[in-house]
């Protein structure tokens, strides 16, 4: 029992480590695409959500509660409440990280993109589901910290990545702590691999509406450009999301957000070695600080004020 107890752990280490690389290299890929393939990031991100979401029910499909797939939609309430999450959680909080590598590098809206947490925190505390703590005040100051030395590298006359990058990845990590708080509701109902499956495809259903998948000329596109996209359809997006949620199976959901802390170091990581991005010693201060944010607010988890209202699960994840 206790080798099978150290088998299984093994296996949850290396499906969360693997898919949160995949995610993090996964940002790399992309900013390949935009700044050296020209690929569109209207028409990036519909073929992305449209195909992972359908690997993702096909996933479900094969398994005992494939039912879910379609109870889904059988209440007008649960309906909307996709619906909603679709639109305003899933398709937000994709086109704004995409949009934020387009327009700086992958590493920088990664680490924008991690500081969710912390806006859920002030959110919580604002709506008195959680009481003000110490370690809070040392979050707030390890963000604010690592913003600052991240997108000036210690300079205060200039940002060391441009504003549109800032201002999408700032956006990103505000639809990424809505995305985490409405998505408990919905999981706490169905699996996740059929709520994150269902939300792509409606986000990238309603995001085909301004660029069609279709509009494209294939022809066009080299036989590395079609591997780059599969790498961060496939691997990128549906493994990632499929082995974070295989982990939970014997890790806890603490140890898998403390691994998962492995996706922007394997972010920066690609995007200066391969890409060649430039990143100062402060940038790297700042990446440290962020770190160390997500490792602080994930060691401990905060003691809720009883309400009815649910906390925020960490059991779904936003790439």
């Amino acid at each position: 029992m206790k080798i099978s107890t150290q088998r299984s752990r093994k296996s949850g280490l290396f499906f969360v480590l693997t898919g949160a690389i995949c995610w993090g290299i996964g940002g790399t890929v992309s900013q390949k695409l935009f700044q050296q393939y020209g690929i569109e990031v209207n028409w990036f991100v519909t073929v992305r959500l449209l195909i992972a979401g359908v690997l993702l029910l096909t996933v479900q499909s094969f398994t005992t509660r494939r039912s879910q797939i379609f109870d889904m939609w059988k209440q007008k309430k649960t309906a909307l409440q996709l619906i909603t999450f679709g639109l305003f959680g899933m398709l937000a909080v994709q086109y704004t990280y995409m949009a934020s590598i387009q327009h700086g590098n992958s590493a920088v809206a990664t680490l924008l993109q991690y500081l969710s947490p912390v806006m859920i925190m002030v959110y919580m505390i604002w709506r008195k589901q959680a009481v003000l703590t110490s370690k809070d005040v040392a979050s707030a100051i390890l963000a604010l910290s690592g913003c600052f030395l991240l997108l000036t590298n210690g300079s205060l006359s200039q940002l060391s990545v441009p504003l549109p990058a800032v201002l999408w990845g700032l956006l990103s990590g505000v639809a990424a702590a809505f995305y985490t708080l409405y998505a408990v509701k919905l999981i706490e109902k169905f699996d996740s691999l059929v709520v994150v499956g269902w939300a792509m495809i409606i986000g990238g259903a309603a995001l085909s509406l301004i660029h069609p998948p279709w509009k494209m000329d294939f022809a066009s596109l080299r036989l590395e450009t079609y591997g780059y996209l599969a790498f961060t359809i496939i691997l990128g997006t549906m493994i990632a999301f499929w082995f974070y949620i295989e982990s939970l199976k014997s890790l806890t959901a603490k140890e898998t957000s403390l691994m998962g802390s492995a996706e922007p170091l394997a972010a920066v990581g690609t995007t200066v070695i391969w890409l060649h991005e430039p990143f100062g010693l402060f940038q790297w201060l700042g990446t440290a600080c962020i770190i160390g944010l997500i490792l602080l607010l994930h060691s401990n988890r905060r003691k809720p004020i009883q309400t009815n209202d649910k906390q925020p699960s960490s059991h779904i994840n936003t790439r």
